[in-house]
Parts: C-alpha cells; sequence; structure tokens
C-alpha cells in the first residue's frame, strides 16, 4: 500500500486548497511528493486532485505549470460530445443502435454496431466522429461556448478533438466534471445523469469511479472523479506517451496510486480486483 505522501506546509494552505477547489481556480497547493509516483512510472506529466470529502484535502496538483497548459483532450471529448449528441438529437438514448458503417478498424470492438454505452466504453472514434458531421462545426462551437469547455474551438483537422484545435487544461477538465457530478452543465438533468453512468468504471459497497481515458498519440489522459458518502474527488491526469501504446497503462497507474495515497481509493487487492480497465487500446 502507498504511503500518505500529502504533507500539508500550513493550515492556511489547506483551506485556501479548499476554497480555492470550490471556486475552481487555477490553483492549487503543490504536492511535489507525488513526482515519486511518476518517477516510477517513468512518465512526465501533471495532476490534479479536487478532493471535496469532508475531510477535504482541497485542490492540489503534481506540476502545476503544466496543469494549466492546454492539450488536445482526445477520447476525454467523448463526455462533452455524448451530451451534444443527445442535446441536439442526433442520438436518443442509450439503446438507439448506430450502424456500423463496414469500415474495417484496427480495434476489433469496433467492427460492429454500437450504441451509445458501447461506443463509451471502447471509445470508438467513428461513432463520434458521426456525431460531429451531423451536429456541424457551427452547432459544435455553440455547445463547446455553453459548456465553456477548453478553448472551444472544433475547427482544423478532423477529428477536432484529436487532431485540430480543441484544447483543454487538467484545471479546465476538472471544472468541466465538477458541474457534470453536480448536474450544473446547461444540458437537460437527464441526459447529465446518463452520461455520468455510461462512464461509470468500477463500484464498491461505498464508492462509485467513474472516469474517460484518452490519447493523442503525444498526450495520454485520465479524467473523472471517486464518489463516496462524504463527498467525491475529482481528478485530471496527462502525461506525455513517447512510448506509444506501450505508455498507456500508466495513466491509470499513476492515477490510481495517488488516489489509494490520499485513501479515496483503495488498493486493487483490497477491491477484489476484477475492474474494468481504464487503460484499454484506444488510439483517438
Amino acid at each position: 500500500m502507498h504511503r500518505n505522501l500529502y504533507r500539508p506546509t500550513s493550515l492556511f494552505g489547506v483551506l485556501f486548497a479548499a476554497l480555492s477547489c470550490v471556486a475552481q481556480a487555477n490553483t492549487a497547493v503543490e504536492v511535489a511528493d507525488w513526482g515519486e509516483f511518476f518517477s516510477q512510472y517513468k512518465a512526465e506529466g501533471t495532476i490534479v486532485i479536487c478532493d471535496e470529502r469532508r475531510a477535504s484535502k482541497g485542490y492540489m496538483a503534481f506540476n502545476t505549470e503544466r496543469a494549466g497548459k492546454r492539450y488536445s483532450p482526445a477520447s476525454t471529448f467523448k463526455i462533452p460530445h455524448a451530451l451534444f449528441a443527445l442535446d441536439s438529437g442526433v442520438v436518443r438514448d442509450e439503446f438507439e443502435k448506430i450502424t456500423w458503417d463496414g469500415t474495417k478498424r484496427s480495434i476489433p470492438s469496433w467492427n460492429q454496431d454500437q450504441d451509445l454505452r458501447s461506443s463509451m466504453r471502447h471509445s470508438v472514434v467513428w461513432v463520434y466522429e458521426g456525431f460531429a458531421e451531423k451536429i456541424g462545426e457551427q452547432k459544435e462551437r455553440e455547445y463547446l461556448e455553453r459548456a465553456q469547455y477548453g478553448n472551444e474551438d472544433p475547427t482544423g483537422k478532423s477529428p477536432f478533438w484529436v487532431e485540430g484545435n480543441l484544447q483543454i487544461s487538467a484545471h479546465e477538465q476538472i471544472g468541466f466534471l465538477r458541474k457534470l457530478y453536480q448536474n450544473e452543465l446547461p444540458f437537460r438533468v437527464a441526459d447529465q445523469r446518463l452520461v455520468k453512468d455510461l462512464i461509470l468504471i468500477e463500484a464498491g459497497r461505498d464508492w462509485i469511479l467513474r472516469g474517460k481515458t484518452g490519447w493523442s498519440g503525444t498526450i495520454g489522459w485520465w479524467v473523472g472523479w471517486v464518489e463516496h458518502a462524504t463527498g467525491p474527488v475529482f481528478f485530471a491526469l496527462n502525461i506525455d506517451t513517447p512510448g506509444r501504446m506501450e505508455d498507456l497503462p500508466k495513466r491509470e497507474g499513476i492515477t490510481r496510486a495517488i488516489l489509494e495515497s490520499l485513501g479515496a481509493l483503495k488498493p486493487d487487492a483490497e477491491r477484489g480486483g476484477g475492474r474494468q480497465s481504464a487503460s484499454r487500446p484506444e488510439s483517438k
């Protein structure tokens, strides 16, 4: 089990962190000791944690400078994109069949009909490319502005959330996730609840883990939160992936280790294993 590496420097620092978390400010208490986990996995990156449990450790980050830098959201954008598709009527619900176009792709689970749930679980890029085509660039921009998502730019090479100009920072990911958790995004509450259900990864007797991975080819993401009776713990991690797909398991490994050090997530052995992996191969 990882030891608790968080050592607050002052009571003021902890109180300020908690207030910053609530205010979604781009400030955080730097936890340099978390660098041990990045070193363990030989990874360069950042993580932001917003701990809103009653005994909260507040708003924290490793590599705060990088946490404010925007990158392609890659497949983490499927979270808001599912909301956009539902709101626009491009897809009705999680049961509507989305017919496979017959094009063979490198990931076997993509080569079949999908629905909203399977397309999120397997991160099926062609489904969301279809959503983007039907929604259209102007409406995508309007949705991005409504959601205040990153730089709100749906232009550039397709898909715009991987190859194009859309970018978001780890801080901004946290801000978006907090609004989704609280059903405070400018979309139907029923749709927000559905999307939260789509990103469920695993659950225990008194906690639920929700999240989504992403990979642009050079940057890997894992964002989400752990729900507890005393409050949620949000996380947003991004790392460089010079080893490409070999580096993808590092996203989950680093994040879980840090959440465990905070007591926000139990080690795998104590959870009984058998979880749905958040580090499945994903090209976009």
